[in-house]
């Protein structure tokens, strides 16, 4: 969608269609590249008013005990742990997950 718009249904019914059907095959291309167990699928738009997806491959464990007993949304981990340096990966280990999802994506728009 080439259109600023900052809600779903104001999109009109093909650009709605298009719109989650893309952001649907780039979750399976995460999903697949990062061997999720669930994804989890937001669409706010608080911060910045426009459409924009963030898609979060899940796994077990991967708010440790936080939340409900290890379960909940990635916003209960904390936020000093989540953006903390241990959490981020390094320019190697970013290209090889680009690699990834670059090869996922290849494989389902063929």
């Amino acid at each position: 969608c080439k259109e600023h718009k900052t809600e779903l249904y104001q999109l009109d019914y093909s650009s709605k269609i298009k719109f989650l059907e893309e952001m649907s095959v780039v979750a399976e291309a995460v999903s697949k590249a990062f061997g999720a167990e669930k994804m989890n699928y937001e669409l706010l738009g608080n911060g910045d008013t426009h459409l924009h997806w963030h898609l979060f491959p899940r796994k077990t464990g991967d708010i440790e005990n936080y939340g409900n007993n290890g379960k909940g949304p990635v916003w209960w981990y904390p936020m000093e742990k989540m953006y903390g340096d241990d959490n981020r990966p390094s320019d190697m280990e970013l290209e090889e997950m680009k690699e990834k999802l670059l090869k996922e994506l290849d494989i389902l728009l063929k």
